[in-house]
């Protein structure tokens, strides 16, 4: 598969099989994603890998916390407040997608059943979370991001799919308890990695993305 295949395959999938993936395979492209770039070569990402025991462990714990509505902060907010447009339509519109392939409406409940889906890897047998130095800045984001993004499509390459999820960040105590993770690193994001379960409707729809005129200003060409 080429590069262009790659990307245009890569998608958030949030229903998996339960289907294992091979530890050698999962280490090979977290090496491999390792070459993306970042500035001064620091290479400033963190990352925890969790399946089996540990990783129903953790959904377990979250489950419970929603269930007795027991909350954390996480370190960021993740959307900017008061989103303006076109901003804002693109993200209601995304949403609108999912609670249509659920078959269950925002106000009906849709909200709530996403977000256990989330918590609960949408059944992928792989867990990861994304860390990162806190003493970092906004480059070194960035330079987390492009790793991730990587990883994504080298999943891709060998038949695997993922779903990046930044959700994962309200609960920084507790996947700092499962995990290890020391006080130093602030936690990103999670991220769902397996094989898709084609069937499922949630696989079923992809989000639309902007005309190339709509985000690029070409200046000098003829």
């Amino acid at each position: 598969m080429d590069v262009a295949n790659a990307v245009r395959a890569r998608h958030s999938c949030r229903a998996f099989l339960d289907r294992p993936v091979p530890e050698a395979e999962l280490r090979e492209i977290l090496e491999i994603a390792a070459r993306a770039p970042s500035g001064g070569n620091l290479q400033p990402w963190h990352v925890y890998a969790l399946t089996g025991t540990a990783l129903a462990e953790l959904k377990a714990t979250v489950s419970d916390k929603l269930e007795s509505g027991e909350r954390e902060k996480g370190d960021y907010v993740i959307y900017p407040p008061k989103l303006w447009e076109p901003l804002r339509r693109r993200r209601r519109e995304a949403g609108a997608l999912r609670y249509a392939a659920l078959g269950v409406g925002r106000e009906e409940n849709g909200e709530q059943l996403l977000k256990e889906m989330n918590f609960a890897f949408f059944g992928a047998p792989v867990g990861l979370f994304f860390c990162i130095d806190r003493r970092v800045g906004p480059p070194q984001w960035s330079d987390l991001g492009m790793y991730m993004q990587t990883l994504m499509l080298l999943a891709v390459e060998r038949g695997l799919a993922t779903c990046p999820q930044e959700i994962w960040s309200v609960w920084p105590q507790t996947v700092a308890r499962i995990t290890g993770m020391p006080e130093e690193l602030m936690l990103f994001a999670g991220m769902s990695l397996g094989y898709e379960d084609t069937a499922s409707p949630m696989n079923s729809y992809r989000t639309p993305r902007e005309p190339l005129e709509s985000f690029v200003t070409f200046i000098g060409f003829d």
